[in-house]
């Protein structure tokens, strides 16, 4: 598979000139301000240590190509990750190197800064053009979510789910914990027969199946993804649930109609920040006056919320075209000015998405020959084992989070499930 063109692959210093003498300077000069965990930079035999010499988390960098100080000066975080993919520089766990860099926010802000920032403005444009407009969506689901079943196939558990599974006990295998989840979801809506569930965003179909299959409830469920919704069609019908689940190809926007319950399981990061309010008041719109909607959300800190809203980061412009994490803060002040449902109960299991990414990395590095076989080159493999570390990293040191919120319409009574999922 070809791989995403590199915006500073131009930019790569073969050689250490005057100029890359100057640029490694002042990159060096920033990762002297770390003061959390520790940075240890392997160049040429040279060992450079930044930090607290006395941290327990330390990260290891090795420079193989002084290339990188060129693509982070002029480039920040997301020309790092553009150097790694071009293996300018390795790690024997990038996660750890992703912690100290996230634990020193204000360093890692101050390298956005400088010649990195007179890119920005073409960045930030190439995000706009990316949001998710009807049309745009669908390019967007398509950019990532239509890479190839078989792709997914190879890092994710049998149950096919890509979103944060939930660890219930330490010997949980990933596919328990994928299990555990979509058991406590179904819990928190209070599934009975005769109810009519709403899903919005299909994935592989795992979320409907199970509801339709433990639950026996009518679901209907809606993606944008020609390959996603392609999977689901056949795991349905070899299931015989033609009559119990309704798969659409359909926007959230163009659905009609009114459910008992609606779930939506990590697909609002792909809805955009100018199109939150709709997307609640759509919502709110297609559920029954004692609905129950259960949002399961990546979040950014509620303190970060508004900076993030205004930049790019690596994932958006490699991984997630048009992707942008909402707040807890702006989803509740949304829910509340925009529509009648109220907040009924709220959980936040980060550190189990941490675990679930790293065991994807480590399913993903197990399968390099077979995706090799497929098609997909090195450029291919090392982006996404970038772009695991880097969201297990964000994870693990709580600037990106997991959160459940049960939100209910003014007639619903869910009061009696609180005993079974906070016991």
């Amino acid at each position: 598979m070809k791989s995403p063109s590199l915006v500073s692959k131009t930019s790569r210093l073969s050689t250490y000139n005057l100029t890359s003498v100057l640029l490694r300077r002042g990159v060096m000069r920033q990762l002297s301000q770390l003061q959390h965990g520790q940075l240890v930079l392997t160049e040429n035999g040279e060992r450079h240590l930044f930090g607290d010499s006395n941290a327990t988390l330390i990260g290891e960098v090795h420079i193989s190509d002084p290339g990188v100080w060129g693509m982070i000066a002029s480039n920040g975080s997301i020309g790092a990750g553009e150097a790694f993919i071009h293996g300018y520089w390795s790690s024997p766990d990038l996660t750890r190197v992703v912690r100290v860099l996230v634990s020193n926010l204000k360093v890692l802000d101050a390298m956005e800064g400088g010649l990195a920032s007179l890119g920005r403005p073409l960045i930030r444009g190439l995000h706009w053009i990316n949001r998710n407009t009807r049309k745009g969506s669908q390019k967007n689901i398509a950019a990532h979510y239509d890479l190839g079943n078989e792709m997914f196939e190879q890092f994710l558990d049998p149950t096919m789910m890509y979103s944060a599974a939930q660890f219930l006990s330490p010997d949980d295998s990933l596919e328990q914990a994928q299990l555990n989840k979509l058991q406590r979801i179904c819990q928190k809506l209070d599934l009975k027969p005769e109810d009519h569930l709403l899903e919005i965003g299909t994935g592989w179909g795992s979320m409907a199946i199970f509801a339709a299959q433990h639950y026996h409830c009518k679901v209907t469920t809606t993606t944008l993804s020609k390959e996603q919704f392609d999977y689901t069609r056949k795991r349905i019908e070899a299931l015989g649930l033609q009559n119990q689940v309704t798969l659409l190809l359909e926007d959230y926007r163009d659905l009609t109609g009114q459910y008992d319950k609606l779930v939506s399981i990590e697909m609002i990061e792909a809805v955009g920040h100018h199109f939150l309010p709709n997307y609640f008041k759509q919502c709110s719109h297609l559920l029954k006056s004692q609905g129950l909607m259960l949002l399961q959300a990546i979040t950014i800190r509620d303190q970060r919320y508004e900076q993030a809203k205004t930049g790019v980061d690596f994932i958006q412009r490699y991984i997630f075209p048009g992707g942008a994490l909402p707040s807890v803060q702006k989803m509740l002040e949304i829910v509340t000015r925009d529509t009648d449902m109220n907040l009924m109960h709220m959980e936040d299991f980060g550190l189990h998405y941490a675990r679930t990414l790293r065991l994807w990395h480590e399913n993903f590095r197990r399968a390099h020959g077979r995706l090799t076989e497929l098609g997909y080159d090195e450029y291919f493999l090392r982006l996404w084992e970038f772009y695991l570390c880097y969201c297990e990293g964000g994870f693990l040191e709580r600037s990106i989070g997991t959160a459940q919120l049960l939100l209910a319409k003014p007639g619903a009574m869910p009061q009696p499930l609180l005993g079974r999922f906070d016991a």
